[in-house]
């Protein structure tokens, strides 16, 4: 019988996801000219609602949808470009699957507080609540769920020379900081999730010493979501710069990171990541 654990529970405006037993998935949903890994591909609002649709008709839970690239030495993007991009996708979504968790990759608060008008429940933010002194309130006054992110630097300069003394320590710390930041904003507890950002001033060296401790960076017991899909790193690892051979090596992190009892995976290529989920929580007795 499995052993008895306290609950886990995300809290996303009227959403809950139950996270105490089985991990969800989280679509990447990008609508930019120049993300990464398909820059381009979903900017057409039909496209992009064909392509959130497949996400969830695939099992993702939740789609994250961003209007700006966050990629090694991506060029800033307006508010009002950024509103233009992610609103009329929001918005469709929300009208043909109006029960959908939506999320908002951003770090704009103007930019959040539209697309949660629009039909979004979660926030997703790569500063952490840095980047905006605006974002704290918008999320709380919303009930929002909200995604702190750490990253050592900006998009723009953040893979120049990251440095750490102890890469662990200093992103578990930076959470704990954020923590009690959101929380006297009135930010709900069970609102938050935590994310180390993986590739975010980070090298391949720190990207690897955080995956190895995903089991050490909650805070409060607050759920930690895991995004690897795709980077540049799993093609260092396996020696290839193709971005089709990174889904398999993302998928075997998936597992490796739910054994550690991380339930979040943001991801591009939703139902082998959730198929590694469901056989590795079967594995473990959840």
């Amino acid at each position: 019988m499995p052993e008895s654990r306290p609950p886990v529970i995300w809290r996303c405006r009227d959403h809950t996801l139950d996270l105490t037993r089985r991990g969800e998935i989280m679509g990447i949903l990008n609508v930019t000219p120049d993300s990464f890994s398909d820059g381009g591909a979903h900017r057409d609002e039909a496209a992009a609602l064909d392509h959130a649709l497949g996400l969830l008709d695939a099992g993702a839970a939740i789609v994250d949808i961003g209007g700006e690239s966050t990629r090694p030495g991506a060029a800033e993007v307006s508010e009002a470009e950024e509103m233009a991009r992610v609103l009329p996708v929001i918005a469709a979504i929300h009208r043909v699957r109006s029960g959908a968790l939506l999320s908002i990759d951003t770090s704009k608060a103007a930019v959040a507080e539209a697309a949660l008008a629009a039909g979004a429940a979660i926030v997703n933010d790569v500063t952490g609540l840095r980047g905006d002194p605006r974002m704290p309130g918008v999320v709380a006054r919303t009930g929002a769920g909200v995604v702190i992110m750490h990253m050592q630097g900006s998009p723009r300069t953040m893979q120049q020379a990251p440095h750490y003394e102890d890469v662990v320590a200093e992103v578990r710390a930076f959470f704990a900081r954020q923590y009690e930041h959101a929380t006297r904003a009135g930010i709900a507890p069970e609102a938050i999730v935590f994310d180390p950002g993986i590739g975010f001033g980070k090298t391949l060296d720190h990207n690897l010493a955080l995956i190895r401790a995903l089991d050490r960076l909650s805070i409060d017991g607050r759920p930690v979501l895991l995004g690897v899909s795709r980077k540049s790193f799993l093609g260092k690892l396996v020696g290839s710069d193709s971005l089709v051979d990174r889904e398999w090596p993302t998928v075997a992190l998936t597992a490796y990171a739910r054994e550690l009892g991380v339930p979040l995976h943001r991801v591009h290529d939703v139902r082998p990541n959730l198929h590694a989920l469901r056989m590795t929580e079967a594995i473990l007795g959840d």
